[in-house]
């Protein structure tokens, strides 16, 4: 599984940006809010947070708490590995939502379930059942044992259709083990509640049979976290460099080869201070789909990055007001073959994209990806956008 919900604790700069409920949350805990300017000039208002658990950020994104989460930094090369394992907590936190939502709609169209709307219509379980989590939690407390039966009852096929498959290989089926076991822990109180109701019931089996069925299709989905972990650090590293290689030029001007100064560690050192005192960052976002409630968005997740440089633009402009103009848009692909960095490089993004590409067809994951470069500035865009529903 993820090195990322091993870690106990992660050590990085977070602006967090709330939704409606957690602004409420918060507030409602005496937390004063901060206003934030995010790289796209759109002033929001959300929590930072520098040393926290990434157990507690997946349950503030499960919960609905949180819209966006953005990363500014000179150099992402020292962290790689902190920010790898953001970035999995976040997307496995949206595929553990879909699977939530999925498997929801999965019951309630189950003939047990319809039968049992139609003989207690007082008691209708559908898409506007709404039970306070303190009653379900009270309900589920005393089923426990039934929790446990019914979990077994819905994994142990799995589980040996997993060991019996000839095809993945043995560390393959521990990873897969172990994220059906995570899925189903991640399922909400109403979906326990209405496992445990009809379990052993007259029509059980289609309950499990439609279970196993979402189980299978995101234990494949699992894979993409990773390749998009590698991808986005691929590009952010890319910028970096972009950054450190442009400011390497305007420090030592009279040094023939002066790009190559980055590697020397003292001189890399002293050309990050610079560009922290410059503000030229590289800007990491991820804004995540709407609530349980958003309609064909619940699912959705675009992650940004960008270079900017608060002296060489207004910083009044808003970004993405000027998405239509003065631009040139290409795919993420032609970025990488146009790229002038040199072949190793372009070779490299292409081998990323293309990985990444692969896997989200081969899972029915929707994934576009934008570059949106601005003229007259030092400024280039990348969205990488994603839909799991």
């Amino acid at each position: 599984m993820s090195a990322a919900e091993k870690k106990f604790m992660l050590d990085l700069p977070l602006k967090v940006i709330l939704t409606e409920e957690g602004a409420s949350y918060f507030i409602g805990h005496k937390k004063k809010l901060l206003r934030f300017k995010l790289a796209d000039n759109v002033e929001e208002y959300g929590i930072s947070l520098s040393h926290f658990s990434p157990t507690s950020l997946q349950n503030m994104i499960l919960t609905d708490y949180i819209s966006k989460i953005e990363i500014s930094m000179p150099e992402f090369v020292s962290r790689r590995q902190e920010i790898m394992d953001l970035s999995k907590v976040i997307v496995y936190s949206i595929l553990y939502k879909q699977f939530d939502k999925e498997i929801f709609e999965a019951l309630i169209h189950c003939d047990c379930i319809r039968r049992h709307n139609r003989q207690n219509p007082s008691q209708l379980i559908d898409e506007q059942t709404k039970i306070p989590d303190k009653q379900l939690r009270n309900h589920l407390a005393v089923r426990d044992n039934v929790i446990q039966q019914s979990r077994q009852t819905i994994l142990d096929p799995v589980w040996k259709g997993i060991m019996s498959n000839k095809d993945f290989s043995p560390e393959e089926k521990n990873v897969y083990l172990l994220m059906t076991e995570k899925f189903l822990n991640r399922l909400s109180l109403m979906n326990w509640y209405i496992i445990t109701k009809f379990f052993k019931t007259d029509g059980f089996d289609q309950i499990l049979s439609a279970i196993r069925k979402l189980l299978s299709e995101y234990m494949e989905k699992s894979k993409i976290p990773e390749y998009i972990s590698v991808m986005i650090m691929e590009l952010a590293l890319s910028n970096e460099n972009t950054n450190l290689k442009k400011e390497a030029r305007n420090l030592y001007k009279g040094i023939d080869n002066s790009e190559t100064l980055i590697y020397d560690p003292e001189i890399r050192a002293k050309i990050v201070e610079e560009l922290v005192r410059n503000h030229e960052l590289v800007f990491l976002s991820w804004k995540i789909g709407g609530s349980s409630s958003s309609i064909g968005k619940t699912g959705s997740l675009n992650i940004s990055l960008y270079n900017k440089n608060d002296e060489s633009q207004d910083v009044k402009e808003n970004i993405e007001s000027k998405m239509s103009e003065n631009l040139n848009k290409k795919s993420l692909i032609d970025f990488y073959r146009q790229m002038p960095e040199g072949e190793e490089s372009t070779d490299l993004g292409l081998y990323y994209f293309s990985y990444l590409d692969d896997a989200c067809k081969k899972v029915g994951v929707k994934f576009d990806s934008i570059v949106n470069q601005f003229s007259g500035e030092d400024l280039t865009v990348i969205n990488l956008k994603f839909n799991f529903s």
